[in-house]
């Protein structure tokens, strides 16, 4: 039996950066209504938990085997401050590239207008 699927949503919408508002609008259900998914009140559909999917754009398998420890791999010996090994989506780091070639850009720009 997978164990608690809803908390897992609920990780991966997170580590996404999706709100719940977000994930609900797309899903065409309140807020609210979405809110009871990830707090198990509503139970998981497998169509639901296709939707979510997609929405979260992972596999539903993805989803259900999902574990933040694998993400999130903290370890106890000194001089790293406790955290080892995080990994990061790739669309996260792309992100995150596009961010600061588009402030490299801008600080050229400026450069250009001051005279420097």
């Amino acid at each position: 039996m997978i164990q608690q699927p809803e908390i897992k949503i609920k990780q991966i919408r997170e580590l996404k950066n999706f709100t719940q508002e977000y994930v609900a609008q797309q899903l065409g259900l309140s807020t609210r209504a979405y809110s009871k998914i990830e707090t198990g009140e509503t139970q998981l559909t497998i169509n639901r938990l296709n939707e979510i999917s997609a929405i979260l754009e992972v596999q539903p398998m993805e989803v259900l085997g999902f574990d933040d420890k694998k993400i999130f791999n903290i370890s106890h010996s000194t001089g790293n401050n406790g955290y080892n090994n995080i990994l990061y989506p790739e669309k996260l780091i792309q992100q995150y590239e596009e961010t600061i070639q588009a402030l490299k850009e801008q600080i050229a720009v400026m450069k250009l207008l001051m005279g420097k």
